[in-house]
């Protein structure tokens, strides 16, 4: 970027900035996955933001020419995607789940899960949504899942917890934002440590699950979200074993379980062969999601817990 007077005074348009990003991202290898999945929308979004332009612009605005402070606004966020390899979000503190803003940072995952999708549908066709009082969303992170609940389910109590208050502090943040301080209840705690004692019709997670394997091999800007959100053990199930020895006790007869393992999903089905999980499909894509009735859950519940004590973790 040290040629940046002569960028500056060639790159005109909107255009010509975001091609010029791509090329530079794609140049110099940087990962995506955090809202984007390639150089081109990276620079588009990163461009808009620096722009404060909304990313649904007309086509003809990509061909309007920046003022000179616009051209080093632009260029000074580019220059520090490529210097950092901070993912996209956190240079801008937006991401977007769900159909809805969320402020992001350092203290949190980026959201990106494929439940966003599950949401917006009420979860069918496994519930009923008239019949939902009451909905958990453990290691809630920005608090992302928890409040895209409580919008879908308006007529919902919504808990949601988290080990990590500088996590909780995000989710405040965003909690806040959607106006929702009397429908959502932040709690922190390890698991369902904080709510013992309440029961759920709706208990949704998307807990670390990365294995050993995957951590040593991630790309550089997933190194820079914090490591407790995503890292659980050698085969990535630290955390779905204990949701899954612990869950039946805190669901209605009728509640369903959804736990989200990403690419432990093999993992998963083969510690528990006998288990007879639901594995989602979503049309926006993602996978690694499973669905458990409390029925289900109840059903194999020797399973799931003697799982959990071979393994050594701990159960409430």
């Amino acid at each position: 970027m040290s040629n940046e007077p002569s960028i500056s005074q060639t790159l005109t348009t909107v255009g010509d900035y975001v091609r010029w990003g791509a090329s530079r991202f794609r140049e110099a290898g940087l990962s995506f996955g955090h809202g984007t999945d390639n150089a081109l929308d990276e620079a588009f979004a990163l461009v808009l933001h620096a722009l404060h332009l909304p990313h649904d612009i007309p086509p003809y605005m990509m061909q309007s020419h920046l003022t000179p402070s616009e051209r080093e606004e632009v260029l000074a966020l580019l220059a520090r995607r490529l210097e950092t390899r901070l993912p996209a979000p956190y240079l801008t503190h937006e991401a977007w789940f769900a159909g809805l803003p969320f402020y992001v940072d350092e203290r949190v995952l980026v959201p990106r899960s494929p439940i966003a999708e599950l949401i917006e549908q009420g979860f069918a066709p496994w519930v009923e949504p008239d019949r939902v009082h009451a909905i958990l969303d453990l290691c809630t992170g920005s608090g992302c899942i928890a409040i895209a609940c409580a919008l879908a389910f308006p007529g919902a109590q919504v808990e949601a917890t988290d080990l990590s208050p500088e996590a909780l502090e995000v989710a405040q943040i965003n909690l806040q934002r959607h106006g929702l301080s009397d429908h959502l209840a932040l709690y922190e705690g390890d698991l369902f440590a904080p709510v013992v004692g309440h029961t759920y019709d709706v208990i949704v997670s998307n807990p670390p699950y990365v294995d050993a394997e995957d951590m040593a091999s991630l790309p550089e800007e997933y190194h820079r979200e914090p490591a407790l959100a995503l890292a659980a053990g050698e085969d990535g199930l630290d955390l779905a074993r204990r949701i899954l020895a612990e869950a039946a006790d805190h669901l209605n007869p009728a509640g369903i379980l959804v736990l989200e393992v990403g690419n432990s999903q093999l993992a998963l089905a083969e510690a528990y062969p006998e288990v007879p999980f639901e594995w989602l499909e979503f049309q926006r894509g993602g996978h690694g999601v499973c669905l458990l009735t409390a029925e289900q859950l109840r059903a194999h519940g020797e399973t799931f817990r003697a799982a959990a004590d071979a393994a050594g973790v701990t159960r409430l």
